[in-house]
């Protein structure tokens, strides 16, 4: 692979219909082994459950405070700092507790494609 510097673009953020924000920060056929999101979740919002086939999901909470829900886990208050590991085909969903946005990094492993997005709800 050759080296390559993406730029974050700010206007690039979609609305996804699992009901959080989505910017790809880095998403790139040539590097296949990984994804990175930045993911914004409006507060008193809720992901609808879901889960990724084949793909291991990390959270990296940036900012905000939140509600995590994962597999067989009991639910988790996050915060700055926090991280969340979510293996392959676990249920997911997160809810943002607090009154700004909660802002995570998501960093998937192989990179995340629309095919491995399966919902729940």
């Amino acid at each position: 692979m050759q080296a390559m510097i993406l730029k974050h673009t700010v206007d690039k953020e979609y609305f996804f219909h699992e009901g959080c924000f989505i910017n790809e920060l880095l998403n790139h056929l040539r590097d296949r082994e990984l994804s990175i999101a930045r993911v914004r979740v409006r507060p008193g919002d809720t992901t609808q459950w879901h889960s990724l086939r084949n793909t291991t999901e990390r959270y990296l909470i940036l900012h905000g405070r939140g509600l995590v829900e994962v597999g067989d886990l009991p639910s988790e208050v996050v915060t700055s700092g926090d991280a969340v590991f979510i293996p392959p085909g676990a249920p997911q969903r997160i809810s943002n507790t607090g009154e700004e946005d909660l802002i995570f990094l998501a960093l998937c492993t192989p990179r995340f494609v629309p095919a491995s997005y399966q919902a729940l709800e």
